[in-house]
């Protein structure tokens, strides 16, 4: 079976080749980024849509996009949807420092956040979406060089180490990333 995943994001492709493989063994997943379409979504879905519905229309074959971001409670749930610009571009350090400097007053019991990932996934015959949260908090400081983007700011709950400080097949069973694709991947081996 082949899948087109909308990204140009390596991490992504390999997150999803080893979550997505362990149940489709035979799946190869193709990853396309030539369209790069606007993420002028209000939403999550809304921007996994665009970019899952461009990549069908270029390549004619099934596809799938996620949109992700990590959503703290004090925040209003931001940065939300803007989670990879929110410090005025897509540059991970800069993003994970701005948003640490926002929660400098914040005490720690105050830090609540969670990483949501939303799928869409665009076939001929329809489309389909998938949703993960990740509950967790915003640590202190960054800790940890595993992962990218908010993982060293991110203590998922039941843990006392960052995302970034897990081993990434800890991390594949239970991230937001992980639960919408486990949800995708059994959506598909039960047609």
């Amino acid at each position: 079976m082949e899948l087109v995943f909308a990204t140009g994001n390596a991490h992504k492709v390999a997150e999803a080749q080893l979550i997505l493989g362990k149940a489709l063994p035979d799946l190869l997943i193709l990853a396309h980024d030539g369209s790069d379409p606007l993420e002028s979504g209000v939403s999550f879905l809304e921007n996994a849509q665009i970019k899952a519905r461009a990549a069908f229309q270029a390549t004619g074959k099934p596809a799938f996009a996620d949109d992700s971001g990590i959503c703290v409670e004090v925040m209003g749930g931001a940065p939300g949807i803007f989670s990879a610009i929110w410090a005025g571009g897509r540059d991970d350090i800069e993003n994970r420092d701005l948003l640490l400097k926002q929660l400098e007053d914040i005490p720690a019991e105050n830090r609540m956040a969670s990483f949501v990932c939303t799928i869409a996934l665009v076939e001929a015959s329809g489309e389909t979406s998938f949703t993960g949260v990740w509950p967790g908090r915003i640590s202190m400081g960054a800790a940890g060089n595993g992962g990218f983007g908010y993982d060293p700011v991110f203590v998922p709950e039941g843990f006392e180490v960052t995302a970034a400080e897990l081993d990434s097949d800890v991390k594949s069973s239970f991230s937001h990333r992980s639960m919408a694709m486990r949800q995708m991947a059994s959506f598909l081996t039960s047609r």
